[in-house]
This record gives C-alpha cells, structure tokens and sequence, in this order.
C-alpha cells in the first residue's frame, strides 16, 4: 500500500505558477463563426500564457502576429517610426489574453521552421538595431507607444531555442546562426532592453535542453558582459516524471553555479514525449490527447510545486498536435489535460503549500491550504501500460475544527471528468482515507471547515 502524508500545518510557501501555459484562449472578438474555450480556459485560472508559436494558428493573427519579422516586417525600415510597425493582429491576440484574465509572457523572436526555407530564425542583419525594435515592441504595449497599451506584460523572453542545432546543421530550426553569434546578440539585446525597462524581466532564452558545453558558453558570455537575467527559461520533454524533476534540480545548481542564485528558473515548454520518431512520436501524440497525458501533467504539476523551480509552461494550449487540454477540431470541446489545470488552480488560489510525504515512485501529490479550506492533488502515474491499481492511504493531518470538516473526493480517470465521487465529514485533527486508485487516475480532495 503507497502511503501519502500531508500535514497542513507544515507551510512551506506561496503556491507557485505549475499551471501556467503556452498560448492563450481561442476567441473573436468579432460574432461571426465563433467557437471559443474562453470560459473553460477563465476557470482553469490560467496564471501566464507564452505566445511562442502563436503565428501557426490562424485565429490568434498567424502569420502576423507575435513574432519580431512579423510585426516589424521590412527590417531596412526606421524603427524609431510607428509606420514601420504592423501591430494589429498582435494586439487583438493580447487583448484576449488581457480579457480572459492571462498575463501574456512575451517571446521576442520567432517561431519554429520546419519547413526547406527559413524567414524568422535567420540572425538579424543587425543585433543592435533588433533591440532597438524589440524595444519598441515593448513600449507598445507597456508605454501606450504608436497608439499602444499599458498592459502589466513583465517577463519579456529573448529567443526560443537557440542550441536545438548544432553550428554545422544544415537544418537549423529556431537559429540560423552559430552558438557564438547568438551570444552576441542576445548579450546586445538583453544589455539594451533591461537599459530601457529596469522595471521588466528579461531573459530568456528558452534552451532546448539543459546541454553543459551550449551552456557554459552563454553563461561565460553573460558574465564577460557583466549581465544578470532575470529568468533563465529552458524546455524538456519526456515521459519520466522523475526526469523531470532531476532536471530541475540541475537547472538551478547551474545558475548557482554561475552565479546566477537572483535568476528564476523557469520550464516553459513540457509535455509527455515517449520518443520523438516512428511509433514513438505517434504513440506520443495520443497518449497527449488522452487520459495518460492527463495523469502525466498532474504529476508533473504536483512534483514541480516542491521544486527549486519559479514557472512551469505547458506546450501548448494553441489547437494543435499537442495540445491536451481542449480538442483541435472543435476547441470548445475540454480533452483529459484539461482537468488537471482546473485542479491544481484549486490548490494555487488557496496560496499556502503545505508539505506532501510520499512511500512510492508511482505516486504523486501535492497540497494547499487557505482560511478555513484546504485541497489537495493526488495522482497514481507509470509509463507501464499494463500497470495495475494500487491502494493508497492518505493521512491529512493538521487541519481540523471542532464542529467537523467536510471533505469531498472529485475522480479524473479515463471513466470520470473531474466528477464528485465521494463526500465525508471527520472530526478531530487527523484523517486518513484509503482508497484503490487504477494507473492513469487523479483525485482532487476539498476539504471546508464547517
């Protein structure tokens, strides 16, 4: 029997942003044909979305929003001038974003290019005057420049992906260049931007992976131009919780280890990958859609709460192959890796974490507590498909009152959509519930003083 001891007495700090994500609600703000998960997106709590990726779906501007060449589009042009801007599209994505109550995390760059011929991921002809345009974009829409807004946008992302390539590919998918080069440009960048907008983080630059040689050479660069990031954002994805959370840990101990100990840590692209080729991208891809990509962002979720981690991003919630949380055909439709979003905000609006103790590998909780409720978040997860059930016990201690709490057990499983299955009142300051929890499933406890 697994054992799971949570102890709402033992605080241990705010509730962080797990459940943030890449890309914001689908909406038109015009009536015409509009099918929307705004509503289910608003009640998820949402804390930031990154655009990152945006310009690949129509609805949020495509190929003329977000991206840097998309906005500013003839690079030759004066960008001091408002005429060499093309804003619009930009603007009606973030002013959904503003409406569905989700801060925008803006990524300055481009998207990915798969495809034979490279527009964005090209190094600009001029890295400086490329900051002087990312500058702009800021100041329109902090500063209320060329007709802009005042929007509280803080964490600014310099790039997405430099080091997916090697210098000799000849297949460079999000930099063009060569690790050197993009050294160059984002110390010039960074150095100019945080020059401008003391008030703002910026950082970036969303590594690919945590590669020590790529590293070193960008942490080396940062130091040699005296530059402190206010975040340092980086990518993983695999099937291994535990992974993860190894990976976390050495995130940190690299920037500690480059004394970077002020600058956050954040994972902003995630998801449930088994491979990345063949039958195992495919198998991927629909264990993303379903119950088991349901099961693994719970338990990334509730594993990275006790982290030395500031921000966890899925990718993504733009409709698209990866997306678990809404359908891609009708976006309105929730999908399984919906619910844990949901769940977790339950916990994130109570504040407070408490401490989570657990016996065994395939499980995975976390808790909160707040005035006069508490939550918690529990998951049984393996890659083994053929993994059974197992009982679990849960002592909640710490949290009682002498006229009784109410506590209530709501099931996600490939049966159950986050539905109420089981209700309860005890007494006294200790409660212990056991249950049979089969692989793949979720429970999420609520539990009011009464």
């Amino acid at each position: 029997m697994a054992r799971i001891n949570i102890d709402f007495g033992k605080k241990l700090g705010c509730v962080k942003p797990m459940h943030a994500v890449n890309n914001g609600p689908v909406y038109k703000f015009a009536v015409d044909q509009r099918i929307t998960n705004i509503d289910d997106y608003c009640a998820a709590g949402i804390p930031f979305a990154r655009n990152h990726d945006a310009a690949f779906y129509s609805t949020y501007g495509g190929e003329h929003t977000v991206d840097v060449h998309n906005i500013f589009t003839d690079f030759d042009a004066d960008p001091y001038l408002p005429e060499s801007y093309d804003f619009a599209m930009t603007d009606e994505y973030i002013k959904v974003c503003e409406f569905a109550g989700v801060r925008t995390f803006y990524r300055l760059g481009s998207k990915i290019e798969h495809g034979v011929k490279k527009y964005g991921t090209l190094p600009p002809k001029d890295f400086a005057k490329w900051a002087v345009i990312c500058e702009h974009i800021i100041r329109h829409y902090t500063e209320g420049w060329a007709d802009g807004f005042h929007y509280d946008i803080k964490y600014w992302e310099i790039w997405n992906e430099p080091d997916l390539d090697p210098d000799d590919s000849t297949h460079k998918r999000c930099w063009g260049g060569t690790a050197a080069q993009f050294y160059e440009l984002y110390c010039i960048a960074h150095k100019h931007l945080k020059a401008c907008f003391p008030h703002l983080k910026i950082g970036g630059p969303a590594v690919a992976g945590l590669r020590p040689v790529w590293l070193d050479g960008f942490f080396r660069a940062l130091k040699e131009n005296g530059i402190v990031p206010d975040f340092f954002s980086w990518h993983r994805y695999d099937k291994d919780v535990h992974k993860f959370v190894e990976k976390v840990r050495y995130a940190r101990e690299l920037l500690d280890k480059y004394g970077f100990a002020e600058t956050e840590s954040i994972l902003n692209e995630w998801n449930y990958v088994r491979g990345w080729t063949g039958d195992d991208w495919v198998y991927s891809l629909k264990s993303e859609k379903g119950i088991k990509g349901a099961s693994f962002i719970a338990a990334v979720i509730e594993s990275c709460q006790y982290e030395p981690l500031d921000m966890l991003m899925y990718y993504d919630a733009r409709p698209g192959g990866m997306n678990g949380m809404f359908s891609t055909d009708r976006i309105c439709d929730k999908l399984k890796g919906y619910y844990p979003f949901y769940m977790f905000n339950q916990l994130y609006r109570l504040d407070c974490a408490v401490s989570a103790e657990i016996d065994n590998g395939d499980f995975f909780a976390c808790a909160a507590v707040g005035e006069g409720e508490a939550a918690v978040m529990l998951t049984h997860f393996s890659d083994d498909d053929e993994k059974c059930a197992e009982e679990v016990e849960v002592d909640l201690s710490g949290f009682g009152a002498e006229d009784g709490c109410a506590i209530e057990y709501y099931l996600l499983d490939e049966s159950h959509d986050l539905e109420l299955v089981g209700k309860a009142t005890y007494y006294g300051e200790r409660f212990t519930p056991a249950f049979r929890m089969p692989n793949l499933s979720s429970y999420l406890i609520k539990i009011k003083r009464l």
